[in-house]
């Protein structure tokens, strides 16, 4: 269970990775760099899978992800809400979806990697936040209570209530 500045830190943290992430996708010429770097990578590590040259039109997919990526993640790095890492959540859920989708489909394994983290944010960002205390929004005059439970100590806090 997160408390709200913990959770507010996750959202923070999983925008920041996707930004890192994603950052490459946002162009078709820092993208053709990141799938060189990838195709040679999985070469040198003979993982099974493929990972075909790109056309023009999966170009422009990948780049229409990554700019959207991006600004999702400049959002939630400027106003981490519970809500948004809420709707992450379910973004990465659907992400690793087509991902395994495509694992399976014979795409390259180099993909096991990005799914392992899409899942582990999105588990981390569905996890239960625990209510802020109502206590802790209270004046701190009227956190105490007398002992003896009648009512609280308002006039302890501010004697020139009366």
């Amino acid at each position: 269970m997160w408390t709200t500045t913990q959770y507010r830190r996750l959202v923070q943290g999983s925008a920041w990775y996707d930004l890192l992430v994603t950052m490459a996708f946002v162009t078709p010429w820092s993208f053709a760099a990141l799938h060189g770097v990838l195709t040679a990578l999985s070469q040198a590590l003979s993982l099974p899978g493929e990972l075909p040259p790109f056309e023009p039109v999966h170009m422009l997919m990948a780049n229409l992800l990554g700019s959207i990526v991006c600004v999702w993640a400049v959002l939630r790095i400027r106003d981490p809400q519970q809500v948004f890492g809420r709707y992450d959540a379910v973004a990465r859920f659907l992400f690793s979806a087509w991902q395994a989708y495509a694992l399976i489909q014979g795409a390259s394994s180099i993909l096991v990697v990005f799914l392992v983290f899409e899942l582990a944010w999105g588990v981390a960002q569905v996890l239960p936040v625990r209510a802020p205390s109502r206590a802790g929004s209270l004046p701190q005059g009227l956190r105490q209570t007398r002992l003896c439970g009648s009512e609280p100590a308002r006039e302890e806090a501010h004697p020139n209530n009366h």
